[in-house]
Formats: structure tokens, sequence, C-alpha cells
């Protein structure tokens, strides 16, 4: 069994909590929040945007509960430090994590500026634990299928991208406060940065527009990503829509031989392909849970001892710089050079 302390008890907490239960090889040892809110174990008022929306109460029966991380970090029976704590305590916590011998698990962004990030990095470069940032997109069942369709070539080149993640703004966490959270273009739109730069790479050029809402930060945004020899990439992400209006995430890439849309708003019928020649036709998969195959990926890489390759910390801080060319980009409303 691998023994799991979570540092902050927010949505994401939750979520992994509720992930780790699948995952026979887990087991959770501690909880940490310095507020002491949730160290009884009960989630049930806990809220998010994604994911199972089943009330959580955990059975604390042998789990440690903490105020004070350091105390969490010096317990020997602990292997694995999963950080869920707002962005702006990632780069103390990860890096003392680290420090401290343990296994890392930190929720994106990694941190809240490129400096703090690449702090985090070098820290885990000279860590004897691994180090793996929870980019949970890239192990998302549809993102995952149209990845490989894209290495394989099976639908020939991609010629444009498109993806959308948009929401009303969140109602839980420590968003508001644009200065700490980076608002949505940090928190949220990272998730497609951070997948269009899997699939293609890091763009020649970005060019963006965007816009505060609620949090002082950027909280809408729309950029076109160019590149040498590539694809047209669009991106648009924010959590500027209007109360009532949930959560919506999608993209549509055109191959050269055929077209994938995917929006999870059609449930069941998500994934959609249209080749050429053939009638259009949903795509089904296996079931399958991004966040529970994310966390599955980690624990397996610490039992193999190998560090992660599927994403990893030079991802995360590329992640993050990508994002602030974006603010850049919407700032000056000037092309930012990237590549």
């Amino acid at each position: 069994m691998i023994n799991i302390g979570i540092i902050g008890l927010g949505f994401m907490a939750a979520t992994h909590l509720k992930s780790y239960a699948k995952l026979p090889n887990a087991r959770i040892a501690a909880l940490c929040n310095a507020s002491g809110r949730n160290l009884d174990g009960d989630f049930s008022k806990v809220a998010g945007n994604i994911g199972d929306k089943n009330p959580l109460r955990l059975d604390m029966s042998g789990i440690k509960a903490y105020r004070d991380y350091r105390e969490l970090l010096a317990d020997p029976g602990i292997d694995v430090v999963d950080i869920c704590a707002p962005t702006f305590a990632h780069c103390e916590l990860a890096i003392a994590a680290l420090e401290a011998g343990k296994h890392v698990l930190c929720e994106k962004p990694v941190a809240r500026d490129p400096a703090e990030a690449r702090r985090i990095a070098d820290a885990a470069a000279k860590a004897r634990g691994i180090f793996m940032p929870a980019l949970c997109i890239r192990f998302w069942p549809e993102y995952a299928w149209v990845k490989q369709a894209i290495d394989d070539g099976r639908f020939g080149k991609v010629l444009g991208a498109r993806f959308r993640r948009v929401s009303e703004p969140p109602g839980w966490g420590n968003f508001m406060d644009g200065k700490r959270s980076g608002g949505a273009l940090l928190d949220l739109h990272i998730h497609d940065v951070d997948f269009a730069l899997h699939c293609f790479g890091k763009p020649k050029e970005i060019f963006a527009g965007g816009y505060p809402k609620v949090s002082g930060a950027i909280d809408h945004a729309m950029a076109q990503w160019t590149y040498e020899d590539g694809p047209s990439v669009q991106l648009e992400g924010g959590w500027a829509m209007a109360g009532g209006f949930g959560f919506n995430m999608s993209f549509t890439l055109n191959f050269e031989r055929a077209t994938v849309d995917f929006d999870i708003a059609r449930g069941a019928e998500g994934l959609k392909l249209f080749e050429t020649g053939q009638a259009p036709r949903v795509v089904t998969l296996e079931p399958s849970d991004g966040y529970v195959e994310e966390l599955r990926y980690f624990l397996d890489c610490i039992e193999t001892g190998r560090k992660p390759a599927r994403v990893t910390a030079a991802d995360a801080v590329t992640s993050v710089e990508l994002c602030f060319a974006e603010e850049e980009s919407i700032q000056t409303g000037r092309v930012v050079a990237v590549g």
C-alpha cells in the first residue's frame, strides 16, 4: 500500500479522495488543512464543476489530521504528498515535500508564475521522490483518444484544432482573488493550454484577447497559436459566463481525412467522428475516469520507480509560461513570440 497525505481540503481533495478509493494500492493516511476545514472527513458541502457529485463523508479511522503541513511532512508513514491547496501555496508546499523525501503530486497550475514553477521543477530534478503535476486532461478518455489519433496518423495530419472550456464563476475555493489564483486564465484555461502543448508542442507565436470580470485577473481568454509548420490552433477558456450557465468543455479537430468533435454536453454521444466517405458515428470508449487514470499512472510510477513521462514538471512549467504569453498578448494587443 502507498500511504497518501493530502494537503488542502477543497473540491480537488474530495475528487482525489473519491479516485484513490478506486485504486487498490492507495491508502489515505493523513489530511492537512491549516484552517481545520473538513479535517473531520465530512466533505458533503464541497462542490465543483465536474466529476462525481455524490457527497463524501470519509471514515477517519486510522487517518491522521494535521493543521500544520510540517507535521505531516515529518510523519515517516507518509509516502505521497498530494497538494490540493490554493495555487499561491504550491511552491512552498511542493519544495518542502520534495526536500522531505516524499513523492509529490501537485494540482494545476503548478505555480502562480513561471519563476515559481521553475523553482519546483529544479527541486523535483534533485529530489529522490517522484514529482508529477496533476494535469488531468491528458488522461481524460476522449482527449487521450484524440491524442492517439494524432500520433498514429490514422486520419492524416491535423489542419486545425479548437479547444473550449467555459463556465460560470466558481462558487468554491480561493479563485476570486485573481492576484493569488491567476484567474480563469491560469486555473481553468490552462487545461487546454497544456493539452494543445501535449498534442502539438510549443507554438511559434501567440495572439490573444480577453478580459477580467470577477477575479481582477483574466477571466476569459481567446487565443490563436501559430506554428511554423503545423495546424491552426484556437483556444477559448474562462469562467465569465452568467450564473446558471454551468460548465462545458469541448474540442474540434480537423484532420486531412476526418473531423473529430467532442462536447461533454452530449453525454454518451460526446465524441463524434466524421470521416470522408463514411456515415458520421459516435465513438464509444471503454468507461474510464480521467482523475482515476491520472492517479493510477502516478502510483504506478512510484511502484516501478520510474519518473513520469506522460506529464512532467517541465510540461507544467511550459504550460504556465504559455498562459503568461497569452496574458502578455491580451494586455499589449500584440503578437507574442514563443518558440
